[in-house]
């Protein structure tokens, strides 16, 4: 049975004394929604209130802590004049001055003849000491001479009351029986998960990264995290299935008819793939690879294979241009009797009609298009794979409703270009089979790439220009859109207009704003060669295959994380021509920077890049993945809990292959923010 004491930490910040709806609301907009969620907004530093002081040593601009006698109120009658409390204690004298506060209240906080204490910046006025608006006043110097935590706080929440909810949630805490076995908690001294949040928030623990308490509280939100990818394969792979039945000699078919060989790779890679489709579990899994690695070909090559065995296969890209691109190549390779259909959004009424009803009577073999071919009414006879193109921008629920949407005989395989290092992979697609790609082609040529001062911009207009001449095309990528008075970064929409005047009738430009029918439109000019030059923001860095483009410049470089230089780099090098990144910088590159640039031009291995990427940028930064909706964790770190990451994995293992119950870990798994999940699969 689930300890239900968990529900106190998962309820409404309304619980809390003193919280009413203005500050529930204040902390609403900073995504904290329940007391679990305040727990870890962790103190950046604290004020040190502990030690009382006289008057006579008291010190301008810093903040003392005084016990003091008030003597005398001064409340003048003219406006907007502050109201003055003449203190002292057995050393000297000194004002409390109050802006805006009602006589009422002064005298009830600070009454003559007695003794208070009092906290606060100290400065100086007409030659006297004064503390302005203190919100640290009492009678009891207890509850002021202490160390307060400063926290990052939203506007309209002062320190002292952030820090009033926090001890009064700490003093609240339940106690939750413990989830984790003997051994486990050996390796962080025995610490409870009550004992180790408390001693998170006592300040002098601030930045305390290596301490038990720390690492047993990262270690709980990533076992939580596998624990749920744990439960959620074991499920899928409960799911019996009907057993695809083809031999090599389909795949062989079409593999032959290809101008090149696959790789070691891409043969173990389709090796796995087939044993899933012929076993008699739900495949769900992910191919994981490089830029330009070749994982089309063997999902394409799956794809045959599933529908040789009878099954209908459907394959959705991110854009139409992409899918469109997928459905050239099947139509290639592909036998000419399977029947092969694009459902674009600019298909007419009639035409549409006739595809949803074709899919329905079985007499289509493989769809491809955009999400909208698992719109509700598009009901499939005999769906037996479905294949996502691209697929970081789905998180595990919506993975999960995926595989249910496919129906028990449906295999599941998705597919991203998105290299990332291990200890991501384990955290982001946990709940998945792993296949990976990182050998390139043999016949590819890895791209040239050279970085550029801003200044040197006429030298690369020159190479621009022979390139042109040569019947090539371009890629000029900027960071921003519009042109930013905060920001020192080149707007492509400034760079177009600079370009097609050098170049006139041979530009376009491309963005995030861009109207989506005027997107395709530009595509298919410049696959078709009628532009050379496509100016664009970062959206180009997971599309189509451009082979007759071979270089690419960037501008602004140093503003990119590695990983997502490495995925624009991406973009050319496709052809068998000699292709080129051109990274563009300003002159005032910091250490950091060109550590990053030198790592992109010494390496085209996008598994190694983002390493270092994460290593020099940090987890959250890695190819924009707090965009893309992926779970951040409160306090656990790929970088530095790496050794906590192999620890987890190895736990979740020994519990699969021993079978073990998992009720003890439900409490933590429905804290840990998998609500949404968990309800479906323990």
């Amino acid at each position: 049975m689930v300890n239900n004491t968990y529900k106190f930490l998962l309820s409404d910040l309304k619980n809390i004394k003193g919280v009413g709806i203005k500050t529930s609301n204040i902390l609403r907009k900073k995504k904290i929604n329940t007391i679990f969620d305040l727990l870890w907004r962790l103190p950046k530093s604290y004020t040190d209130r502990s030690k009382s002081t006289k008057i006579e040593d008291i010190k301008i601009g810093e903040i003392q802590t005084i016990t003091l006698v008030p003597y005398k109120y001064n409340f003048p009658r003219k406006r907007n004049l502050p109201n003055r409390i003449i203190c002292r204690d057995n050393t000297g004298e000194m004002d409390c001055v109050f802006f805006n506060s009602y006589e009422g209240y002064i005298k009830k906080i600070l009454p003559l003849n007695k003794e208070v204490t009092i906290s606060g910046k100290i400065n100086r006025f007409k030659n006297k000491y004064q503390i302005t608006n203190p919100k640290y006043v009492s009678e009891d110097p207890s509850l002021i001479r202490e160390k307060h935590n400063k926290y990052s706080l939203t506007d309209g929440i002062s320190e002292k009351v952030y820090n009033k909810i926090i001890n009064q949630i700490l003093s609240n805490i339940p106690k939750l029986d413990e989830w984790h076995d003997k051994d486990i908690l050996k390796r962080f001294n025995n610490i409870s998960w009550n004992e180790s949040i408390i001693e998170l928030h006592k300040p002098e623990n601030v930045g305390k990264y290596k301490s038990n308490f720390y690492e047993r509280l990262a270690y709980d939100e990533i076992l939580a995290s596998f624990l749920v990818h744990s439960e959620i394969r074991k499920k899928i792979k409960k799911i019996k299935k009907q057993k695809k039945i083809f031999n090599d000699n389909y795949q062989n078919s079409i593999l032959s008819k290809l101008d090149f060989e696959l790789t070691d790779d891409q043969k173990t890679s389709l090796n796995e793939i087939n044993l899933d489709l012929k076993s008699n579990q739900k495949m769900f899994r992910l191919l994981q690879g490089d830029v330009g690695s070749g994982k089309t070909i063997v999902a394409l090559s799956a794809a045959y294979n599933v529908i040789k065995s009878g099954f209908q296969v459907a394959v959705m890209a991110p854009t139409e241009i992409l899918a469109k691109q997928h459905y050239n190549l099947a139509k290639k390779i592909f036998d000419k009797k399977i029947k092969i259909e694009i459902l674009s959004s600019k298909s007419e009424y009639k035409e549409k009609k006739n595809i949803t009803k074709k899919i329905a009577d079985n007499n289509i073999d493989i769809i491809f298009g955009t999400h909208s071919i698992f719109q509700k009414k598009i009901l499939f006879k005999k769906l037996g794979l479905i294949i996502i193109d691209e697929q970081h921008k789905f998180g595990v629920n919506q993975r999960k409703k995926l595989s249910d949407k496919g129906g028990n005989n449906c295999d599941v395989l998705l597919m991203t270009a998105t290299p990332i290092p291990r200890t991501l992979t384990m955290t982001i697609y946990g709940d998945m089979d792993l296949s990976i790609i990182r050998e390139k082609p043999k016949t590819r040529k890895e791209v040239k790439t050279y970085s550029k001062l801003e200044s040197k911009i006429e030298d690369v207009l020159k190479f621009i220009n022979k390139e042109i001449d040569k019947q090539n095309q371009i890629f000029w990528v900027c960071p921003l859109i519009d042109e930013s008075k905060k920001l020192d970064n080149s707007s492509a929409i400034k760079k177009y207009e600079f370009l097609n005047k050098r170049f006139p009738n041979q530009v376009a430009l491309l963005h995030g704003k861009t109207d989506i029918d005027e997107k395709e439109t530009i595509l298919k000019k410049f696959l078709n060669q009628k532009i050379k030059i496509l100016v664009s923001t970062t959206i180009i860095e997971v599309g189509i295959d451009f082979p007759n483009a071979n270089v690419i410049v960037i501008e602004n470089a140093n503003k990119f994380g590695l990983s997502q230089l490495h995925q624009l780099r991406g973009r050319v090098g496709r052809g068998e021509k000699q292709s080129t990144c051109i990274l563009m910088f300003k002159s005032s590159l910091t250490e950091n920077a060109k550590k990053r640039l030198k790592v992109l031009k010494d390496s085209t291995d996008g598994f190694k890049i983002s390493e270092e990427d994460m290593k020099l940028r940090g987890f959250g930064d890695i190819l924009g993945f707090k965009q893309s909706g992926v779970k951040m964790f409160k306090l656990a770190d790929p970088i530095h809990n790496d050794n906590l990451f192999e620890l987890a994995q190895k736990q979740i293992k020994q519990m699969e292959k021993n079978n073990i119950d998992i009720s003890k870990y439900r409490t933590l798994m429905k804290l840990y923010d998998q609500a949404d999940i968990i309800n479906d699969i323990v």
